[in-house]
């Protein structure tokens, strides 16, 4: 998977300014800290459906999109795991992947893994992790039947919030599948997406 080099960023610097000023001494453990970061970052998801759902964050680059990077592109993706599995491995450091939201099959549920203005590893394409939203899907390529109504429909309703929000055109250019991605080896969402009715679906939520 592919590395982000260093870069500063606005977020960076205040971080780094707010921790420089407070004893070390009165800084809470690990363990609390991580909790409490979840706890505000459920408040701050960027789509209001979504369920926060914290990637690792040795899974993603903090950047301060889009002042840092334009985003002109969403990225569809199916998982090849569960809902569960796939929440699991964006969670576990040594994967080195992650997408900023996941659509489960069954009811459509939304989880936000990785917040809009960081950089979600999903691409496999530098330039194209740096510039898009990567949504991923719950189901296998050669399971049609894992993109179910609720799958299709809240999906494009999160696509259509973030074409809104970036001013994306919802069009096959600029809403594309990870198989479109140069230099990839993925070829999903595969075969049984229906790609007519998701850009319909997205242009009408």
């Amino acid at each position: 998977m592919d590395r982000a080099e260093p870069r500063f960023s606005r977020r960076r610097l205040l971080k780094g300014a707010a921790l420089a000023a407070v004893p070390y001494a009165l800084l809470p453990d690990a363990r609390a800290g991580a909790a409490t970061a979840t706890a505000t970052a459920t408040a701050t998801v960027d789509y209001p459906p979504a369920e926060w759902r914290a990637a690792s964050s040795s899974n993603y680059t903090l950047s301060d999109r889009p002042d840092e990077y334009a985003v002109d592109r969403v990225i569809i993706h199916v998982t090849q795991e569960t809902y569960a599995d796939t929440l699991a491995i964006f969670g576990n450091p040594q994967k080195k992947v992650s997408a900023h939201y996941l659509v489960r099959s069954a009811d459509g549920h939304v989880a936000q893994c990785v917040h809009e203005a960081d950089i979600a590893w999903h691409a496999g394409n530098w330039t194209y992790n740096t510039r898009s939203i990567g949504i991923e899907h719950e189901g296998w390529v050669d399971q049609p039947a894992y993109f179910t109504d609720a799958l299709y429909e809240q999906s494009a309703k999160l696509t259509a919030a973030i074409c809104a929000k970036y001013r994306i055109p919802r069009d096959r250019e600029h809403i594309i599948g990870h198989y479109q991605v140069p230099g990839t080896d993925h070829d999903d969402p595969g075969p049984g997406w229906d790609w007519v009715r998701y850009i319909r679906l997205v242009n009408f939520a």
